[in-house]
């Protein structure tokens, strides 16, 4: 038997960094929830289409990876903040579908009660302070949080996540310089999918790389494929390590794409269609972790498959309990809004 277990180990020697840090069982759970980000926004998707979600929503089909990978390290205790486009974040730090949809449809068993929405979903007993409809307006937060529990001693590590777009907010800068200067327990993840609405990064930030900026702050300034899983899981291992080790923050910048426009509403007219094809074909970030597993044998069709079918039904029956759940009443709509007065 341990001539066996040294053999997986050596045929394991020269795999990438997750597939040498996680089991096929934990591998295969971050498929799972890959395919889960995806079926819940095309779910989503398609009940906004048929009328059964009002507003607006910021889908990242496409992004993944992204969500996935740097949260892999993460435990429960440890703490996210998200954004506009933060349902991946949601799913991957251990939201429960379910009660998604039904924030989303605006229902009290939603986990807001109904009154957050797309944009404003949060998970605090799985340590998601919260999604946030302001751009930017998570990164102080993580880095108030990373104070706390460096403070309180904890141990807790913060992620802020954010688009590109936000990296041009001075809240982007003082949080850096803050976090830098007092070494909290915080990592900034921009996940740059090349548009701050409709405006690509090249037009609106001076420098080539977002984590170039990290250089200003004295903290390393990772880039990484956001489309790669394992390339994002690895960033994020060590900038989680160094953080619990009291090296104080790191910049990780995810280069990813989405595959739908900024929001329901865009028309999509500054890409072209060649453009989102080639994402959409040639980097899909879910079909490259897939070839992967399959590549290293971590995975077969048939398992595959499976994931698929137990999404599948999970979004179906997440979708039926949204539906099935009750509204606020009109006279309670105020509540759990404002605060009680004492």
């Amino acid at each position: 038997m341990a001539g066996a277990s040294k053999a997986v180990t050596d045929s394991r020697a020269n795999l990438p960094f997750v597939y040498r840090q996680y089991s096929a069982e934990q591998l295969r759970e971050v498929l799972h929830k890959m395919y889960l980000i995806r079926r819940f926004e095309e779910g989503a998707e398609d009940s906004y289409t048929r009328g059964l979600i009002h507003g607006t929503m910021h889908l990242s089909i496409g992004q993944e990876a992204s969500a996935m990978g740097i949260c892999m390290p993460l435990g429960e205790d440890d703490q996210i903040t998200s954004t506009h486009r933060g349902h991946g974040h949601c799913i991957a730090k251990g939201a429960e579908v379910k009660r998604m949809f039904a924030e989303f449809f605006g229902k009290t068993t939603g986990y807001c009660k109904g009154r957050g929405g797309s944009m404003h979903i949060a998970d605090v007993a799985k340590g998601n302070l919260g999604a946030n409809g302001i751009v930017g307006g998570g990164i102080p937060i993580a880095v108030g949080a990373a104070l706390s529990s460096k403070m309180m001693k904890t141990g807790k590590v913060v992620v802020s996540f954010f688009g590109d777009g936000a990296n041009n907010e001075g809240a982007f800068h003082e949080a850096l310089n803050m976090a830098a200067v007092w070494k909290l327990p915080v990592i900034f993840v921009c996940e740059n999918n090349g548009y701050g609405m409709s405006t690509s990064t090249a037009r609106s930030t001076a420098v080539k790389n977002i984590a170039d900026r990290a250089a200003a702050y004295s903290m390393p300034g990772v880039i990484v494929n956001g489309n790669i899983f394992s390339e994002v899981a690895e960033a994020s291992y060590k900038a989680v390590e160094r953080a619990r080790a009291g090296e104080g923050p790191t910049l990780i910048e995810s280069k990813t794409y989405r595959h739908r426009g900024h929001s329901k509403s865009d028309r999509n007219r500054y890409r072209t269609k060649e453009e989102i094809e080639d994402w959409m074909s040639n980097r899909d970030p879910i079909t490259l972790f897939e070839n992967e597993l399959r590549e290293f044998s971590f995975i077969d069709d048939k398992g595959i498959e499976a994931i698929r079918g137990a999404v599948a039904q999970e979004i179906a029956d997440g979708i039926e309990f949204a539906k099935t759940s009750p509204s606020p009443e009109i006279s309670e709509t105020g509540n759990y809004v404002y605060t009680e007065q004492a």
